[in-house]
């Protein structure tokens, strides 16, 4: 799907939220005023807030599809994740607004008058909050948009909330039992759990998110499926908005490579997974495979083998003898709980220098960023 295909469903999507939230606000609000509910009057301000969280994400859209520019050379994709966070923080207002309002009606009951036409209003919002709810999951799973992900969900949120309203004024119908108050309180708590559930999760996106470990692997498969190419690691990927995400990645080939077969792989990378998975590959490293010493082969499968058996590191790459200089070289991938990376640093080579006394170790630390 191209970039501008997608901005105009997601814009499309919106603007019927918009529609159909506002004019649901608009009834409830006149019936809420009318029967006296404050359950009610708190549902039709929940449909303003979704009303207003439809007009942000438009904007965000807009805003992300910006050109990349000097000062953003990567894009302004991620205006997408600041307008959900945007949506998030209006729902938690509205959240801590309605629930001093719930309380003090609990302190200060009122009479309510439930009607037919209260009723008929509430449930055919239910109806058209599942049906916007669908819609939006359906066209976000499409777009892949958090923010009509985070719609969908306060959507079938809200077909909750109104169909809870109705069970109270049943109950307050037949059995003259008010609960109304304290059902607008447990509404009002449930607003802001959602919103501090979709913040977290928007500011998780725009902090850096480890990367999806089955995409990951299939990455990683993939390079490695391309003739020459003896592994994948460090694969790294920086995410700018849906459609814009960077990467980087070691590889390993063999040294008796010409620098001109080296470059061609290193391209064949970047053509592929850039096809593949519509992501741009900005740099691709290269350890070469040490192939004509039979004492480096050992040396490696050795050290390999000792480094393993520490349960915080996960494997070992990028290895090279310089007999020369009588250095060994090689990177270690450990997994983020070491709280002390020079201290671990320093007792592996320690291990090392037992087995190995004549070598100068140099040793790098990766932490586990991809799986």
């Amino acid at each position: 799907m191209s970039s501008e295909t997608r901005n105009k469903k997601i814009i499309k999507t919106s603007i019927i939220g918009i529609i159909a939230n506002f004019i649901l606000a608009i009834f409830k609000v006149v019936v809420g005023f009318l029967s006296g509910s404050i359950a009610i009057i708190l549902d039709a301000v929940n449909n303003l807030s979704d009303t207003l969280s439809s007009i942000v994400t438009i904007v965000g859209v807009k805003f992300a599809n910006r050109a990349p520019d000097k000062n953003h050379p990567l894009g302004h994709g991620r205006f997408e994740y600041l307008g959900a966070a945007i949506i998030a923080t209006v729902i938690s207002y509205i959240g801590f607004t309605a629930i001093f309002e719930s309380i003090g009606k609990i302190i200060n009951p009122n009479e309510v008058n439930y009607t037919f036409i209260t009723f008929l209003v509430v449930s055919v919002s239910v109806i058209i909050k599942i049906l916007l709810g669908c819609y939006y999951k359906k066209i976000a799973k499409q777009v892949d948009s958090d923010s009509l992900k985070n719609s969908g969900f306060d959507a079938m949120m809200d077909a909750l909330i109104s169909a809870a309203t109705i069970v109270a004024g049943l109950i307050y119908v037949i059995w003259g039992i008010s609960i109304e108050a304290y059902l607008a309180t447990l509404i009002s708590v449930f607003i802001i759990y959602s919103g501090f559930r979709m913040l977290r999760e928007s500011f998780s996106v725009i902090l850096g998110e480890r990367v999806d470990s089955d995409l990951s692997r299939r990455i990683k498969q993939a390079i490695c499926e391309i003739d020459g190419v003896y592994g994948a690691y460090d694969l790294l990927i920086h995410d700018y908005g849906t459609g814009r995400s960077y990467a980087s990645v070691n590889i390993d080939v063999l040294d008796t490579l010409s620098v001109v077969e080296v470059d061609d792989i290193s391209r064949e990378v970047r053509r592929l997974v850039g096809q593949r998975f519509r992501i741009y590959v900005s740099s691709v490293g290269i350890f070469p495979i040490n192939t004509k010493d039979k004492h480096t082969v050992e040396v490696r499968n050795n050290i390999k083998a000792m480094m393993l058996m520490n349960d915080h590191i996960r494997q070992i790459h990028g290895f090279r003898i310089d007999e020369k200089a009588k250095e060994i070289t090689f990177d270690v991938v450990i997994d983020f709980s070491v709280k002390d990376q020079n201290a671990l640093r320093r007792r592996i080579i320690k291990e090392l220098k037992r087995v190995y006394p004549y070598y100068h170790f140099v040793i790098s630390i990766d932490l586990d960023f991809s799986d």
